[in-house]
């Protein structure tokens, strides 16, 4: 049985089926605004009561509904976003000095199950379609007041549940709607894409010229280390990430980032900073390091402050660029997964 469909789903050239419905082009272009304003069938006022209830047969108005919101200390939101067929997803609005940045999720759970994420606790049910992952930017944007050209959100990174290029389709199709000139007009370079690394995805994603930021969840500087972090390195290890890294360079000439979750008596000790300082030496990259958010059911936890700031002693003196990412949201269960995996507890438990 095929899924009803949202109109997030449809770029500006496919809703031309409007017109093979026998309706005038500039009804298509009427329809377009309305979808990216993120408005709803009730909303939509100038087009006719016969296109209206014909596109209610065929199609979801949104894709995404907001039906909880969590608001940091730090100005940071945590949504919960239902589906429209009644799954959840999550998401995380954090204000910057340059712009508002959106985290957005681009499947329902996770099949990556690295040990630190709560994304994949309850594996993966489904990949989100393009649509749906535009609803959450079009939705908060519409939220915070965003308007024509003057957008609310500014910056997208793709790092909440899912991995994106397990769901490559649907992740290029989304990037193509987020930035089209008559849409959001969002900046590929503005969007930051992160994963787990499958290094074919990575070298195919390169050639298709769309020069996103390349984000490469590292977490460890040795195959034995990561591949007890992270079940994907068993399949692509740490050597074919790098030579995707690189190649991904030299394809769209923009630095890689690699992430780097550091961990409590797995990855950041002195000897994973040198390891690591090694690994990367060379590299047009910068490593972001993250002081690990707590997950309850994983048991992961942060090194002291002490210890993290021993490993950026290591890499300054090594000469690898870093920075420590300064933690959003962490008092609204900042960390992938978390909110959605709690709210399904609840609704099991009621």
């Amino acid at each position: 049985m095929t899924m009803k469909r949202c109109l997030q789903d449809f770029g500006y050239e496919e809703l031309n089926f409007i017109e093979e419905w026998g309706y005038p082009k500039f009804r298509a272009d009427q329809l377009y605004h309305a979808v990216t304003q993120y408005k709803s069938y009730d909303q939509i006022s100038n087009l006719p009561k016969t296109l209206i209830e014909k596109l209610k047969q065929y199609f979801y108005d949104r894709g995404v509904e907001i039906i909880k919101t969590l608001k940091a200390g730090d100005k940071c939101e945590k949504y919960l976003y239902k589906l429209n067929d009644g799954n959840i997803i999550e998401g995380v609005f954090m204000p910057h000095g340059y712009g508002n940045t959106l985290c957005v999720s681009t499947q329902i759970g996770c099949r990556m199950d690295c040990a630190f994420c709560a994304s994949g606790l309850n594996g993966l049910i489904r990949n989100l379609t393009a649509g749906e992952i535009l609803s959450q930017v079009l939705c908060v944007n519409a939220l915070k007041g965003g308007k024509g050209e003057k957008r609310a959100i500014t910056n997208v990174t793709l790092m909440g549940s899912g991995e994106p290029l397990d769901n490559f389709d649907n992740v290029v199709k989304f990037l193509k709607l987020v930035s089209f000139e008559k849409g959001l007009n969002i900046s590929l370079r503005n969007i930051s894409l992160s994963t787990c690394g499958i290094t074919p995805k990575i070298i195919e994603l390169a050639d298709m010229n769309l020069p996103v930021v390349l984000s490469i969840s590292l977490h460890a500087p040795t195959d034995s280390k990561r591949s007890g972090l992270m079940p994907i390195n068993k399949a692509y290890n740490i050597m074919s990430v790098i030579e995707a890294a690189k190649y991904y360079f030299e394809r769209t000439r923009r630095r890689v980032i690699f992430e780097y979750s550091l961990i409590e008596g797995r990855n950041s000790d002195q000897e994973s900073a040198y390891e690591l300082a090694r690994l990367l030496k060379g590299l047009s990259c910068h490593v972001n390091l993250i002081a690990l958010n707590y997950v309850k059911e994983r048991g992961l936890k942060a090194p002291s402050a002490q210890q993290v700031k021993e490993f950026m002693r290591i890499l300054k003196e090594k000469g690898i660029s870093h920075t420590l990412r300064r933690s959003m949201g962490g008092d609204v269960q900042g960390a992938c997964g978390q909110l959605r995996n709690d709210y399904i507890k609840e609704v099991d438990n009621y």
